[in-house]
């Protein structure tokens, strides 16, 4: 089991990390080539950046030395373009957000020293992003522990990649996509250690065996997210952004596998609002998990105890007939 745990944390992140995750559901292929990938209006300006920072190798001229030189791109330098063109940025210049002196080769050094832009700099007060409610997502963030880490460099850009992002709107079709999506970014940072110092200076932990105490490791980790046991209930945005101490996190089975599950307000809400309350409840679980209560109805309930007792009934007189003959 533990080997097999292990074979799926690694397979998630790695798939992750890969030009072609499995979450991505266009086609990722050159530009050009490809016309399931966007068509950006930048694409020609964006091209002098992914000239060098779309690959892992660049070539440029060298002044001083009066030749052409090749050079390794350093990892955190290089831009997937066709994770690019399907994230949220995808409409996007890149010097939207970075400065135009980045146009410039080699670029000034300084530039690197700038502070980066966050989330509320471009959707904070603007009526068009109002749905997403950015300004208590930053008020969910600002209670989170990982907030207490602003002064170690934690940013928005520690979780929500700016390049690749992409918000997932969960339902029956690709809610196992969305959960290796989501815990893939935790383990982004929480299963390699060489991220997780720069934050922190606390040892390297090890999740498997944190994870010990809870039962068959690897179906919880494929069917929840990170964030159902280690973030606070907000019913009122799309991904609560408050993640609690680790002595808070949920422990306790019947929290989730009960009729009032937690998992109601968390992973499955944006399913389960609107539905109505006269079926199965909790019945979008039902086939995901074992959830104590969950089939329970008064009305079926009501109905079933009648059937039995006409059954009985039937059962009765057949015996008191035979026992008359």
């Amino acid at each position: 089991m533990k080997f097999f745990f292990a074979l799926i944390l690694f397979t998630g992140l790695s798939t992750y990390c890969s030009p072609v995750a499995v979450f991505i559901s266009e086609k990722a292929g050159p530009i050009g080539k490809d016309t399931s990938l966007y068509i950006s209006p930048f694409r020609e300006k964006n091209e002098r950046c992914f000239k060098c920072h779309g690959q892992g190798r660049y070539e440029y001229t060298n002044e001083n030395l009066g030749r052409q030189v090749k050079s390794l791109m350093f990892p955190q330098g290089i831009i997937d373009r066709n994770k690019f063109y399907i994230a949220n940025h995808k409409s996007f210049s890149c010097t939207d957000c970075h400065s135009e002196d980045y146009t410039k080769f080699p670029h000034p050094g300084q530039l690197r020293m700038g502070m980066s832009n966050n989330c509320l700099d471009c959707h904070g007060g603007d009526e068009k992003f109002a749905k997403f409610k950015f300004e208590e997502i930053d008020s969910d963030y600002r209670k989170s522990v990982h907030f207490k880490l602003e002064d170690e460099g934690f940013t928005c850009w520690s979780c929500h990649n700016p390049h690749e992002y992409k918000i997932s709107i969960r339902d029956s079709k690709n809610l196992k996509e969305t959960i290796l999506y989501d815990n893939n970014i935790c383990l982004d940072c929480h299963s390699n250690y060489n991220r997780f110092q720069l934050l922190s200076d606390k040892g390297e932990v090890n999740i498997m065996k944190k994870h010990d105490w809870l039962p068959d490791q690897a179906a919880h980790f494929k069917s929840v997210r990170c964030i159902e046991c280690h973030s606070a209930i907000n019913d009122s945005v799309l991904v609560s952004h408050q993640i609690m101490p680790k002595e808070n996190a949920v422990r306790k089975c019947n929290e989730c596998h009960s009729k009032n599950s937690l998992l109601m307000s968390s992973l499955y809400k944006f399913q389960y609002q609107g539905k109505s309350k006269a079926g199965f409840l909790n019945g979008i679980i039902l086939n995901q998990s074992y959830v104590i209560g969950a089939n329970r109805n008064e009305y079926l309930e009501w109905i079933s105890f009648v059937i039995f007792t006409i059954v009985l009934i039937v059962i009765g007189i057949h015996v008191f007939l035979r026992m008359r003959k």
